[in-house]
């Protein structure tokens, strides 16, 4: 990951806080993307709802190389769209889409992309920072600190977590490793011990 500007950690947990409140939800209620996507006004796209996508190429997406993209969000007409591949797991997509919807949120600049007819090759810019801020804010706005204090509060296992809340196993345990919530109760049971 790259080098967060000062302060953004922080303020990716408060957003994460403060949607759930803009949404009616707790602190530690699951975020459903779809529910967020509804409230900042995005479209959820699969690729068969993208219109007059040829069908070769839908086939290329969902068919030969289904495993080789997760989403992408842009503009279309005015409108915010995501684009997001239905053949990850439940808990992929999640993480996939929120990522998307955090880009949006953290009002990124979109990727450019740059075509050769010459070569019949088309490629993006990427920008590393971007990428790693939508991923952290995707993160806190799935599973925020709070949320993960009140789970090991409750003794819940990394797989009711990742249930709960509707995102991968390695999501929750990579978010409990970078929050410090391991760490704090990792601490507390051994002064427990003393």
């Amino acid at each position: 990951m790259t080098t967060f500007d000062r302060g953004f950690k922080a303020r990716a947990e408060r957003a994460a806080l403060a949607f759930r409140r803009e949404l009616k939800l707790g602190p530690s209620d699951p975020l459903a993307p779809e529910l967020l996507a509804a409230h900042l006004g995005i479209i959820l796209w699969t690729p068969r709802e993208i219109p007059g996508l040829p069908p070769d190429v839908l086939n290329q997406l969902i068919e030969i190389d289904p495993w080789g993209w997760s989403g992408v969000s842009l503009t279309v007409d005015g409108s915010g769209v995501i684009i997001y591949n239905p053949r990850k797991s439940p808990g992929r997509r999640a993480s996939d889409i929120t990522h998307e919807l955090a880009h949006f949120i953290l009002d990124h600049q979109p990727a450019t992309i740059i075509l050769s007819a010459e070569l019949d090759l088309g490629m993006r810019t990427f920008d590393a920072k971007q990428e790693d801020e939508a991923s952290w804010l995707a993160w806190c706005l799935l599973l925020p600190r709070e949320a993960l204090v009140q789970a090991k509060l409750m003794r819940r296992s990394i797989s009711d977590i990742a249930e709960c809340y509707g995102v991968t196993e390695k999501l929750v345990t990579m978010r409990m490793d970078r929050t410090g919530v391991s760490s704090q109760f990792n601490a507390a049971r051994k002064r427990q011990r003393i």
